[in-house]
């Protein structure tokens, strides 16, 4: 575990997934700490996919792939290569397990840097193969609900960057989404109230770079923090019936299959795509507010 710290917070990151696993402020901690009767995960980090292909399945390069949920970079181990007093760097490459999964050589590096209440989050993808790659990558950050009540229905709310004309689609059939149905995102005074109950449907997704802030507010209407990104799809979620002490919010570049796709992986939705020797930088902020 790597921890970096300042006057005012301090991070720690583990190797396992070069995984987030720390966020102390103000004498507290902002992320969930990975109780498995929940959610055994703080922020695990999605790759080569970001939620489920069709039937755990793609088609690639001439093949056929079996892939679970968001991937395998959050299960293998990273190396460390490099860290200051306000950084740190992981590195995962392709090996004779990855290809098993996923045919494309790659260079994944992930860091951290902090800077007063800031995190800066960030990917770098560097396409190692002769010809072209293909991948999704995004994020999943677990954050305590502020004030936190099992005996009560309200659990705050999340406010944007933009007031009007927010919509979400839902998980339908096998994980993937259900692309044919888009609702409106109803917020009360410019905020979106979350409840027991908002999550019912599994998570809200958000498409077409329709926000790039997602700010987290207690029951009181104060801001606790905030993720900037420029990110095309967000995604928000909370176990599903289980009144679970934490909300995530997730910059994606990517997302799941929609429903009964049995395209090519390269033909995804939101697929990101390198040529030979090319470079993916994406980067996202948690900021604390208090």
């Amino acid at each position: 575990m790597e921890k970096l710290s300042n006057n005012e917070l301090s991070i720690q990151v583990k190797a396992a997934g070069a995984e987030l696993c720390s966020i102390m402020c103000n004498g507290k901690e902002y992320l969930w700490q990975a109780d498995p009767a929940f959610w055994n995960r703080h922020s695990p980090v999605l790759f080569p996919i970001v939620g489920r292909v069709w039937g755990n399945e793609y088609r690639c390069c001439g093949g056929t792939f079996a892939l679970g949920q968001h991937g395998f970079a959050r299960d293998m181990d990273f190396q460390l290569i490099s860290k200051t007093d306000d950084e740190v760097w992981y590195k995962l490459t392709d090996n004779e397990e990855t290809h098993k999964k996923y045919p494309y050589s790659f260079c994944l590096e992930i860091g951290y840097r902090i800077e007063r209440k800031k995190i800066h989050v960030m990917w770098r993808v560097t396409n190692t193969n002769d010809g072209d790659m293909y991948f999704q990558i995004g994020a999943h950050p677990a954050f305590y609900f502020p004030g936190f009540d099992s005996s009560t229905k309200e659990r705050g709310f999340f406010g944007f960057d933009k007031k009007d004309g927010l919509e979400y689609i839902l998980i339908g059939d096998k994980g993937c989404a259900n692309t044919d149905v888009h609702y409106p995102l109803e917020l009360c005074d410019g905020l979106l109230p979350m409840d027991t109950s908002t999550f019912d449907g599994d998570a809200l997704i958000l498409e077409n770079g329709q926000v790039g802030e997602v700010a987290l507010y207690d029951n009181s209407r104060k801001a606790v923090l905030r993720l900037l990104f420029d990110a095309p799809v967000v995604g928000l979620w909370s176990p599903p019936g289980k009144n679970a002490p934490f909300v995530c919010i997730e910059p994606w570049y990517g997302r799941c299959d929609r429903m009964n796709f049995d395209g090519e992986y390269k033909d995804k939705d939101w697929i990101q795509h390198l040529q030979k020797g090319g470079v993916f930088n994406g980067e996202y902020v948690i900021e604390i507010m208090e």
